[in-house]
């Protein structure tokens, strides 16, 4: 039996995971192995692409060959690889040519991928959306990202941003959104906003004085809870998803934070029986993007 070989990355603010995951014929991806490197962002692009592309070209050599790079990125490109909007990392990427970087600095080919779109990919396929037809992914941090499956595959739509969950509008008055909307599921309900309005410098200081029995902490998470739950209900309304995926940093809150989600979605959801209605925790970690990136470089670089 062959194996084909690819390396998958997760570039984000503070840290960049690689994974090295392994796709037997006729068999299940299998995740090799698992680490990360300082990304240093606070270097410039210029810097932290230089460096990462050494980073990656040393893994090929020692730990490859791989068939081929995924990248996720915090953020959005053109059709051609060309950075639009890359969130949470200092410096200027708008406009930086990513793909032709990478074409031009690997030993191996490159797949770009949104890391949300990413998370979605690999929680759909291997994770808690496996064996569902049609999935609907969110993933709850700094920002909130999602994406849609369907049948196994992302779902793009005819513009190529299906699945931009977090950023339909959920509170018309609300505050501005990084995207330039107003009142957006992320402006609502991402990590700052949550400690801001709780008054923790944290989202961890946020869930610990929910088990303390803070009013204002427990405020601030049943807000957080109500605005995703109404882009959650949206979703399930319009797609009739089979199933709905929640992971990120403020998902392993766990009861804390999926509860006033599922309140605020059986509020909303009217046309569905609620029984119908399956939204389950993610199941691979902090390196689901990494997976997701891998698997979209398996896609396009089948070997």
């Amino acid at each position: 039996m062959s194996t084909r070989r690819y390396l998958g990355v997760d570039l984000g603010a503070t840290n960049t995971k690689m994974v090295v995951l392994t796709i037997p014929d006729g068999a299940e991806p299998v995740i090799e192995s698992v680490g990360s490197v300082p990304t240093r962002g606070d270097a410039g692009h210029e810097a932290v692409l230089t460096r990462m592309i050494d980073v990656f070209n040393e893994r090929h050599e020692q730990d490859g060959p791989f068939i081929a790079l995924g990248m996720g990125t915090p953020g959005l490109f053109d059709s051609d690889g060309v950075v639009e909007i890359f969130t949470n990392l200092p410096g200027q990427w708008r406009g930086v040519p990513l793909q032709s970087i990478l074409d031009n600095g690997l030993a191996m080919p490159a797949t770009l991928i949104n890391d949300a779109r990413a998370f979605t990919l690999a929680e759909g396929r291997i994770g808690a959306g496996r064996g569902a037809d049609i999935v609907v992914c969110m993933t709850l941090g700094t920002g909130i990202g999602g994406g849609i499956m369907m049948n196994g595959d992302l779902f793009w739509g005819a513009t190529g941003r299906a699945g931009e969950i977090a950023h339909q509008t959920v509170c018309p008055d609300g505050p501005q959104c990084g995207c330039g909307n107003f009142g957006c599921a992320e402006a609502m309900a991402r990590s700052d906003r949550l400690a801001a309005n709780a008054g923790r410098r944290t989202v961890k200081e946020v869930f610990d004085g929910v088990a303390e029995g803070d009013e204002r902490c427990a405020a601030a998470v049943e807000s957080a809870g109500k605005y995703l739950g109404i882009a959650i209900a949206n979703a399930i309304t319009f797609l009739g998803p089979h199933r709905v995926v929640i992971g990120g940093g403020i998902a392993a809150a766990g009861d804390a934070i999926f509860d006033p989600i599922k309140r605020s979605v059986y509020e909303h959801v009217t046309l569905v029986d609620h029984d119908l209605i399956d939204i389950r925790p993610a199941l691979l970690g902090s390196e689901a993007g990494a997976v997701g990136a891998a698997l979209a470089a398996a896609d396009r670089v089948p070997g």
